[in-house]
């Protein structure tokens, strides 16, 4: 009883390049994480006077996320709070 795999559908063209591009962006994502955990296990921490709080990290991000989508980043008010829940 050896089932067959269920045929593919080809992707549109514009969405299999979309999603080439996310690929590659992951991938290169992946390979600087990867180097950096390299460089901690050859070389250890950095000193703690070069090192950037966590903090000024989570801040320069929400920044970051603040103008590429204002939506996603901009703060919630207690009273739109009340209203999702």
């Amino acid at each position: 009883m050896s089932q067959e795999p269920a045929a593919r559908q080809p992707s549109e063209p514009a969405a299999a390049d979309a999603v080439r591009v996310y690929a590659a962006r992951t991938r290169a994502d992946a390979d600087r994480f990867a180097s950096a955990l390299e460089d901690i296990a050859a070389n250890g921490l950095p000193a703690v006077e070069e090192r950037m709080p966590w903090e000024e990290l989570r801040e320069a991000h929400l920044t970051r996320l603040a103008t590429q989508r204002p939506a996603v980043a901009a703060p919630r008010s207690p009273q739109r709070l009340r209203r999702e829940v």
